[in-house]
């Protein structure tokens, strides 16, 4: 998975609607008044033409309709905000394990976990740069509980960093692959946001994913 800028606006609302409840309430009370002057003032001789007079009630009852739909919208998007407030506070500063092939380098170690198939008697790690290069490969003891990467390469100079690597884990039986896992990252989260309307999680490895992609440590690996 690409690396997405991560934000870090844990307060993030759902946009209101630009019409005001007060501006509302002002049209509302003068179709009010409206309303009332012209049935007060109608000549007894020559009265309210029924139809105009239905037309003019359903347009008062479409006109109470939107008041109440604006004003259930506005509670509707302060619960909203009130929730990513409280799923912030529970995860910033959490430490997880994030989905990701495509993983930011920054020069240091890739602390990584994977659930590993229970046919693989053999796993093996591949690294790649940005250009499909393959520049590590590194067999892993399929009952580990974790694994690392050092920037280590086949060359025997480390990685360059502030770059994007490739990870791909293949899963073998008897000596032959029989698939690939995704491998887990080992992270922080760092910054907690809305974009969409979707939870947006960053980390500090660099890593913005959405909550499905993240599973709490204490939770297991």
């Amino acid at each position: 998975m690409t690396d997405v800028n991560p934000v870090s606006n844990s307060q993030s609302a759902v946009p209101t609607a630009p019409t005001t409840q007060e501006q509302i309430g002002e049209e509302f009370f003068s179709f009010i008044q409206l309303l009332t002057a012209q049935v007060q003032n109608q000549d007894p001789l020559e009265p309210l033409d029924s139809t105009q007079f239905v037309e003019q009630l359903a347009t008062f009852s479409s006109l109470e309709q939107q008041v109440e739909t604006n004003e259930s919208l506005r509670s509707i998007a302060t619960m909203i905000s009130d929730m990513n407030a409280v799923f912030a506070s529970e995860w910033l500063g959490q430490d997880v394990s994030v989905e990701a092939n495509w993983v930011p380098y920054d020069g240091g170690t890739v602390d990584f976990a994977t659930d590993m198939p229970v046919v693989a008697d053999e796993a093996l790690l591949s690294v790649r740069d940005a250009d499909g290069n393959l520049i590590w490969t590194q067999p892993l003891d399929t009952d580990a509980p974790a694994y690392r990467w050092d920037g280590e390469t086949q060359s025997g100079a480390r990685a360059p960093a502030n770059e994007l690597y490739e990870f791909t884990i293949s899963v073998l039986r008897d000596g032959d692959v029989v698939g690939t896992v995704t491998p887990r990252i080992l992270t922080t989260i760092t910054d907690v946001a809305v974009e969409n309307g979707q939870l947006r999680l960053g980390t500090e490895s660099g890593l913005t994913t959405d909550v499905g992609s993240v599973r709490r440590l204490d939770d297991g690996a």
